[in-house]
């Protein structure tokens, strides 16, 4: 009985070392880890009501017979108080056999009564993970939120960080635009001067030719 309350125990812990290990949502796993502590309690407690169940049979059965042990040796006694020696010895031979089943199943109570014992301890011992289970349940997905919670801080950060960077390169490209544009008035401004002198040009020529023509046509006018 013993050597299965251990294997039991065992087998609990694997189990709730494989779901952590495997654990995606930390509250969803609680919950089943706590289901499966109290199922695995719920059968070993079964298996310790047995071993008391056992121990209470042999406690039994050793106080009847110790009963009758002290029965047959009243009878002896009153035997002999009767000078019937003969009886007496009967019944001290009856006496005799019931302490022989005593001795044995003393050895049989004691040892059912300290599995029983140990059993129990080791029960407690698994209800009480339980209750502590269950304390901490609360402060695990308390934990959890928060842990979440920073998590989502942290991607935030990490979000508004790649904003600013976005930001900074749509900057640059901004003040490259803008370069690009101040170019591109420069170069008109070039044009625009280029453009004006020679107009200024073309408007000399233009006033020289009239010049000259109207010289021509007062010539001709004198000379005519």
């Amino acid at each position: 009985m013993a050597l299965w309350f251990t294997r039991m125990n065992d087998v609990i812990n694997a189990n709730i070392n494989n779901m952590i290990d495997k654990l995606e949502d930390p509250e969803r796993m609680i919950r089943l880890i706590i289901t499966e502590m109290e199922e695995n309690i719920l059968r070993a407690r079964e298996g310790v009501l047995d071993a008391i169940s056992s121990e209470k049979r042999l406690a039994y059965e050793l106080k009847t017979h110790k009963r009758d042990s002290e029965k047959w040796k009243n009878k002896a006694k009153k035997a002999l108080v009767m000078k019937n020696e003969r009886l007496a010895r009967e019944a001290l031979i009856r006496k005799q056999e019931f302490d022989r089943i005593i001795r044995n199943l003393t050895d049989s109570y004691e040892t059912a009564r300290e599995t029983a014992e140990q059993l129990k301890k080791r029960l407690h011992s698994l209800e009480d993970k339980l209750r502590e289970a269950n304390i901490k349940r609360s402060t695990l997905a308390a934990r959890q939120k928060v842990a979440q919670a920073r998590q989502q801080v942290g991607r935030t950060v990490d979000y508004f960080q790649k904003g600013l960077d976005t930001t900074n390169k749509f900057n640059r490209m901004e003040e490259k635009v803008l370069e690009i544009e101040l170019r591109a008035e420069a170069i008109e401004h070039l044009d625009n001067d280029a453009c004006d002198l020679e107009a200024e040009f073309e408007t000399l020529e233009m006033e020289q030719e009239v010049k000259e023509e109207l010289s021509a046509l007062k010539k001709a006018i004198e000379e005519g």
